[in-house]
């Protein structure tokens, strides 16, 4: 079962202000793997986790050839972090949730888009680890 924690929501969701934000770990069909840092990360309800994409290069072909998708968040200085696994849809322009998960887009990263051309990201959260290799929670 998963069941994101308020301390996972509390770390994620302030990532950026803190100069922690969430990596992306991506991979294409063909295995050719795509990182990259994302301060639009917040944990979106109790089994998701949403971000603006407003990259297009690597990783949203990556996401799109393969929809599997990992988020790992880490604070070196609080010791504490997670590794997030799941599968992503994608929500564009018109569809309802692209509007809400702009709305909870953090001020910094909204005015890097000030276009709002991005794509917003919903990731299902099938498995969650600490920073040891364990489960702590996985999708029954």
């Amino acid at each position: 079962m998963i069941k994101l924690t308020d301390e996972m929501r509390e770390h994620v969701n302030s990532a950026l202000e803190k100069r922690y934000p969430c990596l992306i770990s991506t991979a294409s069909k063909d295995g050719e793997p795509g990182l990259g840092f994302r301060g639009s990360v917040m944990i979106w309800d109790d089994e998701h986790i949403a971000w603006w994409e407003r990259g297009r290069r690597n990783q949203m072909g990556n996401m799109e050839e393969n929809p599997r998708a990992a988020v790992v968040f880490r604070n070196h200085e609080l010791n504490v972090g997670w590794r997030f696994y799941g599968e992503v849809t994608f929500h564009p322009k018109g569809d309802p949730l692209w509007e809400q998960v702009w709305e909870r887009v953090v001020p910094a990263e909204q005015e890097r888009d000030p276009d709002k051309i991005g794509t917003a990201v919903i990731m299902r959260v099938d498995i969650v680890r600490g920073m040891m290799p364990e489960a702590i929670q996985e999708r029954d």
